[in-house]
């Protein structure tokens, strides 16, 4: 299996001035393989500290932010003579009672040692702890498997190349085999140990069995970790997405979770979420201007899951719907296929917002900043070639090129290109 987020690692550590390297990212997204496997590849030595299972270490940062001692404590422990060569992996460090602060003290005082933290819930422990070294470390977000890394684990590297070679007549004519495996996709998703078992066993089955197993570990946390009584709107919320996202208006409507429900009832539920790495807020821009979060409306806003495996497996759809199609399943598509792109979007740009008219003629699913551009992004689940609100937005805001994402083939005009989506995520929009 291969994480592109590895490259990340790599210019972390080729970055002189490099402090210790928080990786965020929701549960089971692979942060843990990630590190260890950049371990391997780039250090000839490395320390892996887990401090919910080492009652050893976990006080190790309780008496004092000396950082000599707390390395001579770590290095007696584990029989290693650590060096400045030596990576120090510390993962799940919400659990040892000052780490998160003690990275500010390396940052300061032994800026020789590398270190990579990662955790479960790490935003929200963040967020409680008072002493965050703020300016003092690095971050790293991992996402769950795009649809890039899905094709390298599953179908292997030669139809990665083909697509990054921009050789349209050719993908065009394995045009049939790439739309099936995106379908697979759909369902599989891109969490770690799901792509793993649908490797080994091709079995939609055992892939829906890890991904409730996932969904339920996600569950227990909301009464292990979130505040007592934000448990009951954290599940209304949870339980509400694919609701909203199934509207064919997909802005997140509070009166959805109940009759008269308020944004002040709901935002700090939803926060949690945010922070735990579940679910992604895209607000609305009233404008198609630099930069577009000056033009920001926090009011009208959209939330999209963390995977559309784990979205399929919420929804009940059996595999053999999405693969194979069925004419029930024609409006919940159009949500499935706004999420993947979403997910396919989002590691890439420098912020994703959404667009609609104040009189309501006409909305663009997303609208994209990367490289200092704007692109205005519309999305279809089949071969639609109406673009009719992104002409509209095109022509609004002069010098914008459109982008359709579909199951056309590749195409460009004047003002607008279609993307295939089976190619987004090796194709880089923002050079069109």
């Amino acid at each position: 299996m291969k994480r592109l987020a590895i490259k990340d690692l790599y210019k972390w550590k080729e970055n002189k001035r490099h402090k210790p390297l928080i990786i965020k990212g929701a549960r089971q997204v692979g942060k843990t393989w990630l590190i260890k496997e950049f371990a391997k590849e780039a250090y000839e030595k490395s320390v892996y500290i887990n401090f919910e299972e080492d009652e050893m270490l976990q006080n190790v940062f309780l008496k004092d932010f000396d950082t000599k001692r707390i390395i001579t404590t770590i290095s007696l422990a584990k029989d290693i003579d650590i060096d400045s060569e030596t990576l120090l992996i510390f993962d799940e460090i919400q659990a040892a009672p000052r780490g998160i602060t003690s990275l500010k003290y390396f940052c300061e005082n032994a800026p020789e040692y590398d270190i990579i933290c990662a955790g479960s819930l790490l935003r929200i422990a963040m967020h409680n702890n008072d002493s965050f070294p703020v300016g003092k470390v690095n971050f790293i977000d991992v996402s769950p498997m795009n649809f890039e890394e899905f094709l390298l684990a599953v179908a292997g590297k030669k139809y990665v190349d083909l697509i990054k070679s921009g050789d349209w007549e050719l993908i065009h004519t394995i045009k049939d085999k790439l739309i099936s495996w995106l379908k697979t996709y759909y369902v599989v998703g891109g969490m770690p140990e799901v792509v793993d078992t649908y490797c080994k066993t091709n079995d939609f089955s055992d892939v829906r069995t890890v991904q409730d197993d996932i969904l339920e570990t996600y569950s227990n946390d909301f009464s292990k970790h979130a505040p007592i009584n934000e448990v009951p709107r954290i599940r209304m919320v949870w339980n509400s997405i694919l609701g909203q996202l199934a509207k064919e208006n997909r802005k997140f409507l509070y009166g959805m979770l109940k009759d008269g429900g308020r944004a002040k009832e709901f935002e700090l539920a939803i926060e949690w979420l945010i922070d735990a790495g579940l679910v992604s807020k895209v607000n609305r821009t009233k404008s198609g201007e630099f930069p577009l979060n000056a033009y920001e409306d926090f009011s009208a806003f959209k939330l999209y899951m963390l995977d559309i495996g784990l979205m399929c497996a919420m929804s009940k759809i059996s595999a053999n719907v999405i693969i194979n199609g069925n004419e029930l399943f024609s409006t919940f598509k159009g949500a499935l296929t706004e999420q993947y792109v979403y997910q396919q979007l989002k590691p890439s740009a420098d912020s994703i917002f959404y667009w609609s008219a104040e009189n309501s003629r006409g909305e663009l699913d997303f609208i994209m900043q990367s490289d200092n551009k704007i692109l205005p992004i519309e999305v279809k689940a089949e071969e639609n070639l109406k673009a009719k609100s992104l002409k509209f937005f095109v022509d609004k805001f002069k010098g914008l090129h459109g982008i359709r994402i579909s199951m056309a083939d590749y195409r460009r005009q004047d003002w607008l290109t279609n993307i295939p989506l089976y190619t987004l995520s090796m194709h880089n929009i923002s050079e069109e």
